[in-house]
């Protein structure tokens, strides 16, 4: 089992005769991938990596089925990506930009709401379920088959978790990059609940940050709704208050959101809370065995 993404997905890349939107279609393709084709506004007709450029996300969706874009596109024409896709009927939107103006995802946010598609990121690495479909920028080698879930604000901790847990010897069964911007598609806690609601994963690893109350909202929802042993992190445990740690969404706005705060609420909430990410494996290992 999976969520998100799977097999099946069919793909298509917006952006796709970039730098970006090239290189990356073509590590999603050789992963197994389906992609189906490619978005880029005036060179409709052509091909590219053997697949259809299309001018609009509603014709690529028309021809070939599409039923999930991936974004690769300027943060000042982002926004308009994201909504054209929703408008196209794509149900999940995965985009990859980082730098979109906050304006413009409140407005992106807001029309979202009143729709069905499924926004993660912006500024993501993707969405990955390990033996069948990638589609972000992740490293797919790291994540091998196998049945524990990854939720993440970051894209390199979420490999470095993939990896750890693969050394485990339990796998991957979907990582969800959700992104570390103020306003993202899909948050911690959505993410987390459709990784509990999968039977095809038997536990999870939620890495958060500071800033936010996102990893709060979660760990609330799983002391409610604990199905399954979950294992988290939080970065920036030395991040002085006031200032942006990587992220655009990573800074400490009050005593709320700082990581000693999220990590007691995680602990309180019965996750098994580690202080290092080079924990993460062998303690999700511990708890998986021991449940």
């Amino acid at each position: 089992m999976a969520i998100l993404v799977n097999q099946q997905s069919k793909v298509i890349v917006q952006g796709f005769t970039g730098t970006e939107g090239s290189f990356h279609a073509t590590q999603m393709m050789e992963y197994g991938t389906q992609v189906v084709g490619g978005v880029t506004p005036g060179k409709g007709g052509a091909k590219h990596l053997e697949r259809p450029v299309f001018n609009t996300v509603s014709e690529a969706v028309k021809e070939t089925g599409a039923d999930v874009t991936i974004i690769f596109v300027p943060p000042a024409f982002a926004a308009d990506a994201i909504l054209e896709a929703a408008d196209a009927g794509i149900p999940l939107i995965i985009c990859i930009t980082e730098g979109i103006p906050v304006q413009d995802m409140v407005k992106v946010k807001s029309y979202l709401r009143s729709g069905r598609s499924r926004l993660i990121g912006p500024n993501c690495p993707g969405v990955i379920t390990a033996g069948q479909c990638k589609v972000g920028i992740m490293p797919g080698f790291v994540f091998k088959q196998g049945k524990i879930g990854i939720v993440s604000k970051s894209g390199t901790l979420t490999y470095e978790a993939a990896d750890q847990v693969a050394k485990a010897g339990l796998g991957i069964s979907t990582a969800v990059g959700i992104g570390g911007d103020p306003i993202i598609g899909t948050p911690t806690r959505d993410a987390v609940e459709l990784l509990m609601n999968d039977p095809g994963t038997e536990g999870i690893v939620m890495i958060g940050e500071i800033g936010g109350n996102m990893e709060a909202e979660a760990a609330l929802w799983i002391k409610q709704h604990y199905l399954k042993p979950v294992v988290g992190f939080i970065a920036g445990q030395t991040a002085p208050p006031g200032r942006r740690m990587g992220h655009a969404g990573a800074i400490v706005g009050g005593s709320d959101d700082t990581a000693a705060a999220k990590m007691k609420i995680m602990n309180d909430c019965g996750i098994h809370v580690v202080e290092s990410p080079a924990d993460i494996g062998a303690t999700m290992a511990r708890v998986y065995r021991s449940r």
